[in-house]
């Protein structure tokens, strides 16, 4: 029962900092709510994390002071049951996370496979004990209380990049040059920044134009390189500055 409370406790609270990252700009922030989501993600990884010191510590304790399973077949049921409908809310989880690209559902889809896991070897250990098998539950639990703190460990360093404006992968910002290059009248692209703040992705950088461009002309070229990349990445809210190709020669002379 205190396990359950928990984790609605946990979803319920990761349900608020979804409802808050969504929330739209407003005058004192002006990029949006969307790392509320990494900050509950970081929440969700140190409880995560806590859970399976927990288990760990349980799965020793039991190593070093064995005890019989009681009631196998009762608990095997349960497990069953409990194991079927977090199959369920996983299922519902994992399509989400594909739609939105969530780090917060994304954690707590995590919290709920652990369990998962952590069930099924439940039953596995029960279903041994029914037929003589006794105190294998321990080690299965050892087992994913590693997997656990691993996967903590992931969902941290995933958070911790977004809360510290990590650049996109360099494969995804080498393309987004290209696409803004490619932008007939576009002599060259440089100073590309990127950073992602929830399920949204902010983009900068600066285009290299023939400088006796008109300012209208030079605006046309930015507005079709920021649609050529927002194309490929509709995540991506794009910022172009345009510089005359001279001051860059010059710049870099």
């Amino acid at each position: 029962l205190t396990d359950s409370l928990l984790d609605g406790a946990a979803s319920f609270l990761n349900l608020l900092a979804v409802h808050y990252a969504l929330r739209p700009a407003d005058d004192d922030h002006r990029y949006g709510h969307g790392k509320a989501e990494a900050l509950s993600g970081m929440a969700q990884a140190l409880f995560i994390g806590v859970s399976g010191v927990l288990i760990a510590f349980q799965a020793v304790q039991r190593i070093q002071n064995p005890e019989p399973l009681g009631a196998p077949l009762l608990g095997m049921i349960v497990m069953v049951v409990s194991i079927a409908l977090t199959l369920a809310l996983l299922t519902l989880q994992s399509r989400v996370i594909k739609g939105t690209g969530s780090a917060a559902i994304r954690a707590d889809s995590l919290h709920y496979r652990s369990d998962l896991l952590l069930n099924a070897s439940i039953l596995v250990a029960l279903t041994l004990a029914y037929f003589g098998w006794q105190q294998l539950d321990a080690y299965f639990g050892l087992g994913i209380a590693i997997y656990i703190l691993w996967s903590a460990f992931q969902i941290a360093r995933e958070t911790v990049s977004v809360l510290m404006d990590e650049e996109l992968p360099s494969d995804v910002s080498t393309h987004m040059l290209e696409l803004a290059c490619n932008v007939p009248g576009v002599l060259g692209a440089h100073d590309l920044r990127t950073r992602i703040s929830g399920n949204h992705w902010f983009v900068q950088l600066h285009l290299e134009l023939p400088g006796e461009l008109t300012l209208s002309v030079a605006h046309t070229l930015c507005d079709q390189a920021a649609d050529a990349i927002h194309a490929q990445y509709p995540k991506a809210e794009v910022l172009v500055h345009a510089d005359p190709q001279e001051v860059v020669k010059q710049a870099r002379a």
